[in-house]
């Protein structure tokens, strides 16, 4: 066999490998959202301030996660204002071992397709239990949905500090720092 062939081979092995890596990394994160249930909402209001905020949250097969809220809370209008935005999930901890979450960052905007939003809004209100008691307020909320382009997984239960950070790039995601 050519040299050139051989190398060729090897790039291409390279690559396979390379191109496993980030799936491998992304259903990390997906088992990690499908067993939580609150996100921490980061917003920057007019003035440049954080602001934080907790919310039930259903993820989708691409990561996208799904929450509702009022269209006049704060963290609301801050994405009016502002649509990029961080967010972050973990397990609870009572040692640094036990700590185990995501941290993201993307672009928020308002689900706007009646039938994708009420296809969410059931999986969303079977999920959390709402019924019926909360029907007139699901239906005067705005139903958001958070696309993430980083994300960073962290989880000492592997050894202190060990992450990954994963990217969103036009032909998908892509890992820019593996696991440590």
């Amino acid at each position: 066999m050519k040299a050139s062939s051989r190398r060729a081979i090897r790039a291409q092995s390279v690559q396979t490998r390379a191109m496993k890596q980030p799936r491998i990394q992304l259903k990390l994160v997906a088992a990690l959202l499908a067993e939580e249930t609150t996100l921490a909402l980061a917003t920057s209001g007019e003035d440049g301030l954080a602001a934080v905020t907790p919310l039930f949250y259903i993820a989708d097969e691409g990561l996208t996660l799904y929450w509702l809220s009022s269209k006049s809370s704060p963290h609301s209008q801050n994405l009016t204002n502002e649509p990029r935005a961080a967010v972050t999930i973990y397990r609870k901890a009572e040692s640094w071992r036990q700590i185990r979450g995501v941290q993201m960052r993307g672009l928020v905007s308002k689900v706007a397709s009646p039938d994708r939003r009420r296809a969410l809004l059931v999986a969303y209100c079977e999920r959390f239990m709402l019924g019926r008691v909360l029907r007139l307020a699901i239906r005067q909320s705005s139903l958001y949905a958070f696309q993430p382009d980083f994300i960073r997984y962290i989880d000492n239960a592997q050894g202190f500090g060990c992450k990954f950070e994963l990217a969103r790039q036009p032909e998908g995601w892509s890992l820019s720092r593996p696991a440590a």
